[in-house]
């Protein structure tokens, strides 16, 4: 259980990354990735990396620059422009519907403009799910130049778009629906240099 500790990425840049694993009975059609960060880097790094055989870069959050989030679906991606964050944690999910291709984006419990994407596209379900480095082949090609730096917690990933009053209880980290991927009973496997450490505040 790692309620109240967070993944410590200690180098910068860095080789290391945690492997999760995730039972998926099948392919999404519709998802929610959240998570929050802690880092003081100003260059590309990747937060959540979902790579399947056929598509690396089949669900990525990624931050190319201090003031713009990145979401891949299927290997396209919309940007969210964001104020440049005041070296403090961020709090970030993103949502994604086949149906509409709508891509939702919450920064610290508030929504942005949603965007279109991918509409009719199917995730595949047999994945290498990693947190601290962006896949550019499945579970590997690793550019160290992406890689993250800093500290990570309260990972989640469901097979549903949240509503809104989830959204704001992730970012509360209040009681949440089963998950995926749930940070209190997370499968995970540290690669390289990560450490789990407690929280410093909340």
């Amino acid at each position: 259980d790692l309620y109240r500790k967070v993944f410590v990425f200690r180098k910068d840049p860095s080789d290391a990354f945690v492997v999760l694993q995730a039972q998926l009975e099948q392919p999404l059609r519709n998802f929610t990735v959240c998570l929050r960060s802690y880092t003081d880097l100003s260059r590309p790094h990747s937060l959540f990396s979902y790579a399947t055989k056929a598509q690396d870069n089949e669900i990525l959050l990624f931050k190319p620059k201090p003031e713009e989030y990145r979401f891949y679906v299927g290997g396209k991606f919309v940007t969210f422009r964001v104020p440049e964050g005041r070296r403090d944690w961020e709090h970030v999910c993103a949502s994604w519907e086949s149906s509409t291709g709508i891509a939702e984006f919450w920064l610290n419990g508030k929504p942005w403009p949603r965007k279109g994407l991918q509409r009719g596209y199917t995730v595949g379900a047999t994945a290498a799910i990693l947190l601290g480095q962006e896949q550019d082949s499945f579970g590997g090609g690793f550019d160290l130049y992406n890689s993250f730096s800093g500290e990570l917690t309260d990972v989640y990933l469901w097979d549903t778009g949240l509503s809104p009053e989830k959204m704001r209880a992730a970012f509360l980290s209040l009681r949440l629906p089963p998950a995926l991927l749930a940070w209190n009973s997370l499968s995970y496997e540290i690669k390289g240099d990560v450490v789990v450490k407690p929280r410093l505040r909340e």
